[in-house]
């Protein structure tokens, strides 16, 4: 059975964006190992699922790197993240997103649950969650999500949009904390402890 991981870049005190919804207040705290780490879970992955907003987001930023990788403008990261990502197909979770985007599956959101699991029992390697906090914590409270991979930046907030959503109730148990030279960012992996059926 396939793992469904997520993996999310967060404040210090907890935020996966800022004050008014400001995402850009993460990217001081994203790139190098963030990239890189990224990259690593990917080659562990055989497919990337998102949720519309992010899937917008990098739709906006990846392509350009992929159309030359070996441009100067990008850090070694992004363009590992790059490369890595080319054998991961993406599927978006969305009631809007048109489902012209070549190579992208599109699935609903009132039969993704239903979806996701058949997903999950299929062989296959990892299934990987970047971004989309709200598509993942509704995944979470319906007992899909496996681990959670949250790089905790160095930054301190003060108030945004936190990385948890309502009233979770999930039990979590620490498999890893990872650090690398140079960097103040902090990786703290957890395993979701199920409930017996």
């Amino acid at each position: 059975m396939r793992k469904l991981l997520v993996y999310n870049v967060i404040s210090l005190d907890g935020y996966h964006r800022g004050p008014e919804n400001d995402i850009s207040v993460m990217f001081p705290m994203m790139g190098g190992v963030f990239d890189t780490y990224n990259a690593e879970l990917l080659r562990q992955a055989d497919v990337h699922l998102v949720g519309r907003v992010s899937f917008e987001l990098f739709q906006s930023f990846w392509p350009k790197v992929a159309e030359d990788p070996t441009s100067e403008a990008w850090t070694p990261g992004q363009r590992e993240l790059s490369q890595a990502g080319r054998s991961v197909s993406t599927i978006v979770v969305s009631d809007t997103l048109a489902a012209d985007w070549r190579g992208v599956r599109v699935i609903g959101r009132a039969d993704a649950y239903r979806q996701i699991a058949e997903l999950k029992r299929q062989a296959g390697k990892d299934i990987l969650i970047t971004g989309s906090r709200t598509l993942w914590n509704d995944l979470l409270a319906h007992g899909l999500i496996d681990e959670i991979h949250l790089m905790i930046g160095n930054l301190v907030l003060g108030g945004g949009v936190p990385v948890f959503a309502g009233k979770q109730d999930a039990s979590l148990r620490r498999v890893d904390v990872r650090t690398w030279e140079g960097s103040d960012n902090v990786l703290v992996r957890y395993e979701v402890r199920h409930r017996s059926a």
